[in-house]
């Protein structure tokens, strides 16, 4: 009589161990090198960014430095493949003084410019940047009541032209500053919701300039976005209209 050998079915717990292996590897890839995502936990880059944002930060954009990497493990000395960023783009970065800490703020001043807040209008290399008052943007303050607040375009060097808020018109907290010259190989960084957020001005400084090495990627392209103060099975609060949006 023929003797029957069974054959061993594919797949079992190994086969699928070494998927989610492999599922973990591609991931960790492409967060490293290609796209990272990142949410907005707060109101300092209203209107271009709301609370309840989810966005795709590319790494490749400035290069890649150890802050590229996971934990940010000292692998890359520096910064290698590095393209600098323009005036104008919404970066995350690193914070100084905390690298466990990410943040997100528009480039305002590059290498050897010198920025500076007067009166509640924005200075660079001692030329005013031009704004445009448009219709006012409504916000909803901490008590749910809605306010109107004075929105305007601006017009950085270079034409990069966005839209920001001025809560309290030109005398905020940081509407009056010193010049401050940014060093090479450093950005100055702003919040396009003037009157709050913490960025390079005069606010209880936890940093004043970002070293290039602390950029970890340049804003793309929003992939959800829903109102975080109504309850996760709310779809009604998914704001179908910012889904797939460009940032820069």
């Amino acid at each position: 009589m023929e003797k029957l050998v069974q054959k061993k079915k594919p797949g079992g717990l190994f086969d699928t161990l070494k998927t989610v292996f492999w599922a973990i590897v591609i991931a960790l890839l492409v967060r490293t090198f290609a796209y990272e995502p990142f949410n907005i936990p707060s109101g300092s880059m209203i209107p271009t960014l709301l609370v309840g944002d989810y966005l795709f930060v590319s790494k490749y954009s400035y290069g890649y430095s150890k802050h590229s990497l996971p934990f940010s493990l000292p692998l890359i000395p520096g910064r290698i493949f590095a393209t600098q960023p323009k005036r104008g783009d919404v970066i995350v970065f690193k914070l100084p003084a905390d690298p466990s800490q990410d943040y997100i703020k528009r480039v305002i001043g590059l290498p050897g410019d010198t920025v500076q807040v007067k009166q509640g209008r924005l200075y660079i290399n001692n030329k005013i940047v031009e704004r445009e008052r448009i219709e006012d943007y409504i916000l909803t303050d901490g008590n749910g009541q809605a306010i109107a607040v004075p929105q305007y375009l601006e017009t950085l060097p270079g034409g990069k032209v966005h839209r920001i808020l001025e809560i309290f018109g030109d005398k905020g907290p940081a509407d009056n500053t010193e010049p401050y010259t940014v060093p090479d190989g450093h950005y100055f960084m702003m919040g396009d919701n003037r009157d709050n957020s913490a960025d390079s001005r005069a606010f209880p400084a936890r940093y004043r300039f970002v070293p290039f090495e602390n950029l970890v990627g340049r804003a793309e392209f929003l992939f959800y976005s829903k109102d975080s103060s109504q309850p996760i099975y709310d779809l009604g609060s998914i704001r179908f209209d910012r889904l797939f949006k460009g940032v820069n």
